[in-house]
């Protein structure tokens, strides 16, 4: 494989074989043929290829052939199979790639709570690698599931309104804070002060630690200019975040009116924070 064909490349053709290589959604095969071409391109030899790739020299030349021969169609697809039966077998192949996705999207196997591909391709009586690749192709994830709340409050669509536009389009003269807090903190320090780093060795402290309760970390972001105001408390009570808001208030310009976007924390809702930042 030492003689390799000369591959020379449109910027047309350069530019969608870049994209196969950038794009998740190009199948590994195809942005492995893409390197290739692009390496040929730049004057690699069949050898060079197969050692930047960790494959054959034999693969390397026979997809740089190919695009030589039929350019960018060449790589696309698989090689023909069969001689006079790839048509047959494109057929049948595409017949089961709609029922793996029929499959995957619409069913589940008995005892399970989704197909992996070794039980789907039993099923089928196909391959592991050939559901994967469909996957792969038509971006199933069936492992892969994402969870979701509907709110039952019967004024969220109100309350979702008032916080986007908030985010979006803040009054004038006003300050908008996301208040939110962090409570359960471990306390921890270690049982003997370490010594600072110099020159020829590092910083040292004690493998082990004391414990000093916990503590509550209480932050305000301010959303036009990313500041935040924090502060810890040894409690996490409704008294303590009252006393976090007026720090709050105490660090705002008395000209700007505040806007606090908060959960639906139980210690938010008490009456006495209700009375002193006016909840709606």
């Amino acid at each position: 494989m030492n003689s390799a064909v000369a591959i020379h490349l449109t910027p047309q053709e350069q530019t969608a074989l870049q994209k196969n290589i950038r794009s998740r959604k190009t199948p590994i095969r195809l942005i492995e043929r893409s390197k290739i071409i692009l390496f040929a391109a730049e004057g690699l030899s069949n050898i060079e290829i197969a050692e930047k790739l960790d494959i054959s020299a034999h693969k390397a030349g026979r997809w740089r052939n190919r695009y030589a021969k039929h350019r960018y169609t060449g790589i696309e697809k698989e090689l023909p199979r069969g001689g006079n039966q790839g048509g047959k077998k494109t057929a049948n192949q595409a017949r089961l790639r709609s029922k793996i996705i029929q499959l995957t999207t619409q069913t589940k196997p008995q005892g399970a709570t989704h197909w992996s591909t070794r039980t789907l391709a039993k099923e089928l009586g196909t391959t592991h690698s050939f559901v994967n690749r469909v996957w792969q192709e038509s971006g199933l994830k069936p492992p892969l599931t994402k969870g979701f709340k509907v709110s039952n409050d019967p004024k969220f669509e109100e309350k979702l309104v008032d916080v986007i536009g908030l985010y979006l389009s803040p009054p004038e003269n006003a300050a908008v804070f996301c208040v939110d807090e962090k409570s359960s903190i471990q306390a921890l320090d270690r049982t003997q002060p370490g010594l600072p780093m110099k020159k020829g060795r590092a910083g040292t402290m004690t493998h082990d630690y004391k414990r000093h309760g916990t503590s509550t970390l209480f932050a305000a972001l301010d959303v036009a200019s990313g500041e935040v105001i924090g502060q810890c408390k040894s409690k996490h009570r409704h008294q303590e975040f009252l006393s976090f808001l007026k720090t709050v208030e105490k660090q705002t310009p008395k000209e700007l009116e505040l806007h606090l976007i908060v959960d639906n924390y139980s210690t938010h809702k008490h009456e006495n924070v209700r009375n002193m930042v006016g909840t709606q």
